[in-house]
This record gives C-alpha cells, structure tokens and sequence, in this order.
C-alpha cells in the first residue's frame, strides 16, 4: 500500500506559477510510475502529467504542453508539478497517483492522494 500526499496547491493570478509536489509515506516511490491527474467541479477526473521510474520518460496532455513539467526525486520520495503560465482553466483539485506502469488513464492507478486545490484568478 502506498500512501500519497499532495502540496504546493493555493490561490494564484492568471500567468503566474505554483509547484505542486506529492511526498509518499512507508513506501519509495522509485518503484512506481507516477501521474498528475486534475478534477474541475461537474468535470471528470483528466489526466495533465505522468513520468516513467528510470529512465524519466514523461507525457503530458495536450492542454498542459509547454507550461507544466513533471519531475521526481527518488531520493528525496518526491515527485513534483511545476506549473507556469496558468490560465482559469487550470482551477481545478490536482491529484497524484501511482501505478506500476505509465498510463493516461485513471483506472490504470491503484493509489491516490487526497488532492489539492488550485485556483487561477482571472
């Protein structure tokens, strides 16, 4: 079992930049892949970032292309959003997951933390 924890979340101007980082408890992280997905209010869970173990291979959605980056830092158990350029759009709870494989998609990731809020003010 692993258990996620997310932070960084908060309230912020369009344009501006909010890092988000997942921290794991009892358990490394080093030996999964892991994801980024985000929840608007009425909206589906979407999928934004995910990164492979080793090496770090990454993929983005679409939408987030250009203006997010996922890292981790298996040392430190720690995997990281760096977020830029945010727009309304982006207000939304975003989540970390994790999963044995890389996926887009969310039944794909057993484990899950409980979120954090993020708000881009127009």
């Amino acid at each position: 079992q692993v258990q996620l924890g997310e932070s960084g979340g908060g309230l912020v101007q369009a344009g501006g930049s909010l890092r988000l980082s997942c921290a794991a408890s009892e358990r490394s992280l080093s030996t999964y892949a892991l994801g980024w997905f985000r929840q608007a209010p009425g909206n589906e869970r979407e999928f934004v970032a995910a990164i492979t173990r080793s090496p770090a291979y990454t993929n983005y959605a679409d939408s987030v292309k250009g203006r997010f980056t996922i890292t981790r830092d298996n040392a430190k158990n720690l995997v990281y959003l760096q977020m830029n350029s945010l727009k309304p759009e982006d207000t939304s709870v975003y989540y970390c997951a994790a999963s044995s494989f890389l996926s887009t998609k969310r039944q794909h990731y057993p484990y899950w933390g409980q979120g954090t809020q993020v708000t881009v003010s127009s």
